[in-house]
This record gives structure tokens, sequence and C-alpha cells, in this order.
């Protein structure tokens, strides 16, 4: 018997070997290799589907609830077309997370602050995970909370006034990598000055992978991010198979 899912793959045309669908904000700034965004920065194959209208503004200071049936249905045509997995372009849809794993067929990884419970497990004791994100105004106790997530978690971030924020908060600015990569590595010196504990840093923001090298340089710490993340989670949904010698 054919199952409901298979049907609408046939009618959509599945595409071979998908391991990953990205649910993208709907964003028109350059994305850097590294960037979720950036098809150069996947070492699997990915399929991207833009959700309209949630553009970063909606999600990070608005009402991501008020998208939860687009982000559903974008992901069940990710899904339709033969994906394993949905993963998104914004950290903020921790806020979603349960929803939209409820809703699919196929596990979800809205956010790279999933990571940060299995982070502090690794550290050593008395360390913690610190959170780098866009906007540290934003990122509450509820985000944090949706993922399982300390809501004691240090938390830094970029500056409103920031070309960072200007650029990837689709405000206008021109992106200008030395001038992007010079902020980040400031917040990430400020998050470890602030707190010398931080055993990790956890980077919320998936347009800060570009930089996550820079970052670990500049504060010996281990980096996570999105693109690590995804990687992880894509391998489970396609393992390597091995010489049998």
């Amino acid at each position: 018997m054919t199952s409901g899912t298979d049907r609408s793959r046939a009618q959509a045309g599945t595409v071979g070997d998908l391991g990953i669908g990205i649910l993208m904000l709907d964003t028109h700034f350059r994305r850097l290799p590294g960037d979720i965004g950036n098809a150069r920065s996947w070492s699997t194959p990915v399929q991207f589907r833009v959700v309209r209208g949630a553009d970063p503004a909606a999600i990070v200071h608005g009402r991501p609830g008020d998208f939860l049936q687009p982000f559903i249905d974008a992901a069940l045509d990710l899904v339709s077309c033969g994906v394993r997995g949905i993963t998104t372009s914004c950290g903020f849809l921790a806020l979603l997370q349960k929803e939209l794993a409820a809703a699919l067929p196929v596990p979800v990884a809205t956010s790279s602050l999933l990571q940060a419970p299995l982070i502090e497990a690794m550290l050593p004791a008395g360390q913690q995970v610190g959170i780098l994100t866009f906007a540290p105004e934003a990122l509450s106790a509820r985000h944090l909370s949706a993922v399982g997530v300390r809501t004691d978690t240090p938390i830094e971030g970029l500056a409103p006034d920031s070309l960072f924020r200007r650029v990837y908060g689709a405000q206008g600015g021109v992106s200008d990598f030395a001038v992007l990569e010079q902020e980040v590595v400031a917040a990430a010196q400020a998050l470890v000055e602030k707190h010398p504990n931080a055993g990790a840093i956890l980077c919320e923001c998936t347009n800060l992978p570009p930089h996550s090298a820079a970052i670990a340089r500049a504060t010996g710490r281990p980096v996570f991010d999105i693109i690590g993340f995804v990687d992880w989670f894509a391998r489970s949904l396609m393992p390597p198979v091995y010489p049998k010698d």
C-alpha cells in the first residue's frame, strides 16, 4: 500500500539523497561561505525553502508563532521532496521547536541552542556554556526553556548599532567581512571576560559560523555553531558506509 507521504513525494518529484531541508527566513543580504544559507557551507546535500514574510524583525523581535503554519507548510514541502530532517536559518525559532517537531514526520532541529545541554555535559566541573547571539535583548528565558537550556546561561551579543545587526537584520548596510569579524570577536571576548567560567561558546545566530574560527582563536574556547550541529544531525540521517576490511 502507498502511504500519503509516498503519494505526495511522487506528485512533488522526489530528489535523491537529500539529508537536510533548511527553512530560510525571508532575507536579501549577502550570505558568506560558512553561513547556513550559502550552499558552499555544506558537505552534505541540503534543500532550501524560503518562508515568505518571515523576515528577521518578525522572528527575532516579533511573534514567530504567527508564522507557525507557513513554516509547517514549507517543511512538509521539503519532506515531500525527500529530505529526512529539518532545520532553520534562525536560532530564535527555538520557540517553535516543540510545535514543529509535533507537526512533522521527520526529526527537527530548529536552533543551534539545542546543543547547550550536551555541551555543558562535556565541560569540566565549574564551567558552563556561554551563548553568543544576534540580539541579546531579544533572547529570552522562553527561547532557552523551549529547547532545554538553563535560563541562567550567560548571554552576550551584537550591539543594535553594529554593522552585523544592520546587515543581518535587513536594516541596510554593506557587508564587510573584516568589520563583521571584528564586531563578532569583540562580543565573544566580552562574553568570556564577563563570565570567565564560560568554558565553551555556542553561536545562536546562523550568520556567525563564518567567524567561528576567529572566535576560537580570540577566546581559546571551543566554539559550537549551526553548521557543526547540522553536519552531526545529517550524519545520523545518512550514516557513512565503511569498507568491510
